[in-house]
């Protein structure tokens, strides 16, 4: 089993205590590279460890959420990758 990348955990831990994020929102929390984030969470997406949903708001961008976080209860999000 690969391990994840340090950046990949640094995602994880902070979308396990902030919550559901776009890629915008994590890029300025974490104050990586936009690159590094988009393969931290592509590395994330490959262990089935990130739901995506649409946001409603803005169909444009993506919301991600670590799988194992409660799910948000507002209706601004919509399952992307089906129900977990």
């Amino acid at each position: 089993m690969n391990p994840l990348p340090p950046s990949s955990i640094i995602v994880l831990e902070i979308l396990g205590s902030e919550g559901a994020m776009t890629h915008k929102d994590i890029v300025k929390k974490t104050r990586c590279s936009p690159r590094t984030i988009r393969y931290a969470l592509k590395k994330l997406k490959e262990k089935k460890l990130l739901i995506e949903k649409m946001n409603m708001q803005d169909m444009r961008q993506i919301i991600y959420q670590y799988r194992l976080s409660p799910l948000p209860e507002s209706g601004m999000v919509e399952s992307r990758a089906g129900s977990s």
